[in-house]
């Protein structure tokens, strides 16, 4: 499997210099469940793509402090990038931002959390209607480090899953794009890391409780087998 890894993280602090960039993430969430997988990296943030989507047989879009509104040369092209894989049939996956861009290039909206506030720390998340590829548990509990969210369904696209807050946390369109809101990525280490550099930017109460949070495991590893889950169905 020949997985293409679209890096949109524009983060250029020595907090980002202090952690693997996005490819790198997704290898070790992955690695495990995907031997013999491929990846390549691609920084799209850079306006670095693939030539073609030739021999590419998915795609992976990662998270980023950039807003899918802005109005970026590359983010306009991400999203065609994105509509040229749905129409070449190659499944993409999305996390944060990636769900965002999918859902944004598809004909979808996105906006700020309706509190203008973040939505921090290991959030538990219900899967109402799971995906054939999503065996296991009604809930999985995995980081969250949001301030928008999709708040418009494109066309045929159907919930999986979500919170009361972000209703729309999981989400799949037929069997080639799987999303979500959070980060399976992200483990304890770099939360906490996140979290102490956000701290005097945000309310005591909203840091405490996403600290707080962060003394249960996240659910990556159930996460990991439903995206490789996702890749392997996809191509029978």
């Amino acid at each position: 499997m020949h997985i293409a890894v679209f890096d949109a993280n524009i983060d250029t602090s020595p907090f980002a210099a202090r952690h693997p960039r996005e490819g790198a993430k997704f290898r070790a969430l992955l690695g495990p469940r995907a031997a013999g997988w491929q990846f390549s990296d691609f920084d799209v943030h850079k306006g670095v793509f693939p030539q073609s989507l030739t021999g590419i047989e998915g795609i992976i879009i990662s998270g980023s402090p950039a807003s899918v509104n802005d109005s970026e040369d590359w983010i306009a092209r991400l999203m065609l990038v994105i509509r040229e894989a749905m129409a070449a049939e190659v499944p993409v996956f999305g996390a944060c931002f990636g769900h965002q861009a999918i859902s944004k290039a598809l004909g979808g909206t996105v906006a700020k959390n309706p509190d203008k506030g973040w939505r921090l720390g290991r959030v538990d998340s219900a899967v109402a209607a799971p995906a054939p590829w999503m065996q296991g548990p009604q809930g999985i509990g995995l980081h969250a480090a949001h301030k928008e969210q999709v708040t418009a369904l494109p066309p045929g696209m159907r919930v999986l899953g979500g919170t009361t807050d972000v209703p729309f946390g999981h989400l799949a369109l037929g069997n080639r794009v799987y999303s979500t809101q959070y980060h399976p990525e992200l483990d304890t280490a770099f939360m906490a890391d996140l979290l102490g550099v956000m701290q005097a930017d945000l309310p005591e109460a909203v840091h405490a409780g996403a600290v707080a949070s962060l003394q249960r495991p996240a659910d990556n590893g159930v996460k990991a087998d439903w995206i490789a889950r996702f890749f392997e169905q996809a191509h029978g």
